[in-house]
């Protein structure tokens, strides 16, 4: 009998133990395109969000000493099902409090719909960019630190024609993103005076767009816009528009922002190709993430890494606000912790935010891409960068002015 009290006794006391680690964590999921359309750029933007991860943790962990720990997912990019199921991974088996993600639009919206929000979990994306996010009944659970692409589409066209570029042909890829921003420009360029001479959708991961092209390039036009992605579709319609000797001006935006593009098809190809992409302003929080990324072997102007490193820390925030890992109230604790009024926090014053938290102070992150008060749809406003290939690799040129 002594036995099995002293057994029950220590199953007991272990199982407690195990309880005990098990609390001693908090989740924050990432979803993000790790093979597909943006299979390059997405490691980057995960180095982003693990930089706010490993800040938090270097400095006291969330929740009087919780680690924050950072499970992924895989949605492809492009495969709707993928995003889905890896979202559910997220919600109903890693149990995640939130999460970072996902990177493509449609990818987001499938793991909004289908997962997060009748989970109850807050999203916040560092790369959806089509406005088609704006419209989610997502309960007020999904946001992004990235502009919207209506604004980016309209700074693509200013772009286009302060560059004395006033016809162009566009293709775009067949979803979410492609439209929402092919829609964008296409209203912009035109009210701005200029001329689209044709706009044909079409489908990522085939081999062969030459009927595309051939239809593109029958205007007699020779600036292409392709709104799409560097790895998969966009890489192949440059490719081939190149090899068939059609155009003489490449233009893009954020999708088509890779260095895996000017090394798949050519330095020399490429030179000239303009592009847009969200940027960071310049404010001190975007000058202290830049030294803090560098520091840590994080190219700081990578594609959407400031933007996952916000998403993540503003995270961690609104958990620490939130004063539990539960889900309910975070997404109106993310409101609080991002806005005004408020003391300011700016990346990797994880110490100052948890000391003013547990005063009751009201706090304001301002951060690595700038402020991110948030609208109701859950919309930050942003700034855009010009890009231009030169040298072998995209470079910026500086602000889109409005």
């Amino acid at each position: 009998m002594m036995k099995k009290r002293v057994l029950a006794t220590a199953v007991a006391a272990t199982t407690l133990a195990l309880s005990g680690m098990a609390q001693a964590e908090v989740k924050v999921g990432f979803l993000g395109g790790f093979t597909g359309g943006i299979e390059s750029l997405t490691p980057p933007i995960f180095d982003g969000a693990q930089l706010a991860v490993s800040q938090v943790n270097e400095q006291g962990g969330l929740l009087g000493g919780q680690e924050l720990v950072m499970p992924t997912g895989d949605t492809t990019c492009s495969d709707a099902s993928a995003a889905s199921n890896a979202a559910d991974r997220m919600v109903n088996t890693e149990q995640v409090t939130a999460i970072v993600g996902a990177l493509c639009t449609g990818a987001t919206i499938a793991a909004a719909n289908n997962a997060a929000v009748p989970g109850g979990v807050t999203m916040v994306s560092p790369a959806s960019t089509a406005p088609a996010v704006s419209d989610l009944d997502d309960n007020d659970l999904v946001f992004r630190t990235v502009p919207s692409d209506a604004f980016q589409g309209e700074m693509l066209a200013k772009l286009l024609i302060d560059k004395g570029i006033e016809e162009v042909v566009v293709t775009y890829v067949n979803n979410d993103y492609g439209r929402g921003l092919s829609d964008a420009f296409t209203t912009a360029f035109e009210a701005e005076g200029g001329t689209v001479a044709e706009n044909l959708a079409h489908e990522d991961n085939r081999a062969d767009y030459r009927s595309e092209l051939g239809t593109l390039s029958s205007t007699g036009v020779p600036n292409l816009v392709v709104l799409a992605y560097a790895d998969t579709s966009g890489q192949t319609v440059v490719r081939q528009a190149y090899e068939s000797g059609m155009f003489t001006q490449y233009i893009g935006a954020d999708g088509m922002v890779g260095d895996s593009l000017v090394e798949a098809i050519g330095a020399d190809v490429l030179e000239g190709m303009i592009a847009t992409r969200p940027g960071s302003p310049e404010l001190p929080g975007t000058t202290m993430f830049q030294a803090q990324a560098e520091e840590a072997g994080i190219d700081p102007s990578a594609v959407f890494a400031a933007q996952a490193y916000d998403a993540a820390f503003l995270l961690a925030l609104a958990i620490e606000q939130n004063g539990s890992a539960e889900r309910e109230g975070l997404n109106e604790a993310l409101r609080s912790v991002a806005s005004a009024p408020g003391e300011v926090v700016l990346p990797g014053e994880w110490e100052k935010a948890v000391e003013l938290i547990a005063a009751g102070t009201e706090i304001n992150y301002e951060g690595a891409s700038g402020t991110h008060e948030f609208n109701a749809n859950g919309d930050v406003p942003g700034v855009v960068l010009e890009m231009v290939i030169e040298d072998g690799s995209f470079t910026s040129k500086g602000y889109v002015d409005l």
